[in-house]
């Protein structure tokens, strides 16, 4: 161990195999504990040198009544969403809320961390960057006891507590869709492949192919850094293809409105040339033409749900063990893609 590190509970409690409130109740000398369970505890902490973290503990006692939310983006509807949902229910449980946004960059992901810790926030709700492909500021704050939710963009690795949609069922509902209507050659656009979103859309595509009998082709799958020049170039490139896929499903609309919107310049019909769809049901998905095929994920109740966990945990009506709470997904077929025969619907 280095010198000078600071023993968590956390630590205590991977080593023994028990959870993090369970040592917390046992350093508390909890009553609700067998005493041969608290005194193995007690023992532990004390041969690893564990000392309580006093600031955390006056923090946790003379309570801000303050959240801070780190989304990649506030503009985003989606994203939108999900703040409405976590400032409503966050007020009504008698709590502010600090909003910071990374602008979608790893760095400003960090200092927004930083300025919100140093703001003695009682907890924090954070939605990666699609530049966050290294973890260790969150497994700082996590070692440091400072309470915090990943919800929607998340990492698995990370031992707390995270909301998510079904985001690779959600996928194959629409691939699924996309196979059913007579497209033979589905492609999927994908963001950056760290991307937890990514990679789950990427799993239900590929499960709605293996159930209909089709293998995975590379050339079918093609990664967006999701800005809109980096979308106009797959667009692009699939219009160039010497054989295209009769259907496309696109990671999230912005990336297949911008896909739809080249396409018609240059005279590609949607759904005549090819099928289009999304996922997110972002209101421009609606009123665009052809309005666009896509999956609805309910951005204020991820929100809601979200903010009341971390809540739970700080007040002490949830554990502090982590749990994973996964909300579904509707799928909402629009003009973009050819519709069921009567016989199919």
């Amino acid at each position: 161990m280095k010198k000078g590190h600071q023993v968590t509970m956390k630590e205590i409690a991977k080593k023994l195999g028990f959870s993090v409130s369970t040592i917390s109740r046992a350093l508390k000398d909890s009553p609700e504990l067998h005493p041969d369970t608290k005194k193995k505890i007690v023992d532990m902490a004390k041969e690893m040198n564990y000392q309580p973290n006093l600031l955390a503990q006056s923090l946790r006692i003379s309570r801000t009544n303050t959240l801070g939310v780190i989304v990649p983006e506030i503009t985003s509807h989606f994203f939108a969403s999900c703040i409405s949902g976590i400032q409503d229910y966050a007020n009504k449980r008698g709590y502010n809320v600090m909003i910071c946004q990374s602008n979608e960059t790893l760095d400003l992901e960090i200092a927004n961390i930083r300025t919100l810790v140093s703001s003695q926030v009682d907890g924090l709700l954070i939605s990666l960057s699609r530049e966050t492909n290294q973890y260790d500021h969150l497994f700082d704050i996590y070692n440091r006891e400072i309470p915090f939710l990943l919800f929607d963009r998340v990492n698995e690795d990370i031992p707390v507590s995270r909301v998510t949609f079904n985001d690779e069922g959600g996928a194959y509902q629409v691939t699924k869709y996309l196979l059913e209507t007579g497209c033979k050659r589905v492609m999927y656009v994908s963001g950056p492949e760290d991307l937890y979103i990514s990679k789950k859309r990427k799993e239900g595509y590929i499960h709605a192919l293996n159930e209909f009998g089709i293998e995975l082709d590379s050339d079918l799958v093609k990664i967006s850094d999701l800005t809109t020049e980096g979308n106009i170039n797959i667009a692009k490139e699939i219009a160039n293809m010497k054989t295209r896929p009769d259907g496309v499903f696109c990671m999230i609309d912005p990336v297949a409105i911008d896909i739809l919107t080249f396409w018609k310049s240059i005279g590609i019909k949607v759904p005549e040339d090819m099928a289009l769809a999304g996922f997110t049901n972002n209101p421009t998905s609606a009123v665009v033409e052809p309005p666009l095929t896509t999956v609805a994920q309910p951005g204020y109740e991820m929100g809601k749900l979200a903010v009341s966990h971390l809540l739970d945990q700080l007040e002490g009506i949830a554990s502090d063990d982590p749990i994973s709470i996964v909300l579904e997904t509707t799928l909402v077929p629009r003009q973009s893609t050819k519709a069921l025969s009567k016989n199919e619907k």
